[in-house]
């Protein structure tokens, strides 16, 4: 096993994939903040924005497909641990430019573990989701720039990772 296999938190001494034991860690208020973006015409943006999609209100389902994501991540990512949220946000705003659509999710607990990844993927889910409403009035959409943004709680304390 190599050195970057030892320092990998879900890998054991053999290098296979296992949960974590966060057993041992102090229960801390935990936050995560991620980001993502949709790339779309402006014109599909316009359409969204006054709610007049075919499908419907393209941001409120967006918000609570995000939400629901983010309480259902240990279902999708094989090694996250079920966790009780406190909090989740999912917001949706366009972008000046008028050809994105940014979306952000903030992510609350008080726990042995981080929140990350619940963050992150409300932040995907919401993007699918405004992705599949739109994808009948707009082919070229692209989703993009999903990041953490700053997470707080646990041992590392407060991490922004962009201003």
């Amino acid at each position: 096993m190599n050195d970057e296999q030892r320092e990998l938190s879900h890998l054991d001494a053999q290098g296979r994939a296992h949960m974590v034991d966060v057993g041992e860690k102090a229960h801390t208020q935990r936050s995560a903040v991620a980001r993502g973006e949709v790339q779309l015409q402006s014109a599909t943006l316009q359409l969204l924005l006054s709610g007049a999609m075919p499908k419907g209100d393209v941001l409120a389902v967006a918000r609570v497909a995000g939400i629901m994501a983010a309480k259902r991540t240990p279902e999708l990512i094989p090694l996250c641990h079920a966790l009780l949220l406190t909090k989740v946000v999912v917001e949706m705003q366009p972008d000046p430019t008028g050809e994105r659509l940014l979306i952000e999710a903030l992510v609350q607990t008080h726990g042995q573990t981080g929140v990350e990844m619940e963050a992150l993927t409300a932040v995907s889910v919401a993007a699918l989701t405004i992705y599949d409403m739109c994808k009948a009035v707009d082919k070229t959409m692209r989703i993009g720039e999903i990041r953490l943004v700053r997470k707080s709680g646990g041992k590392s304390g407060d991490v922004a990772y962009e201003a």
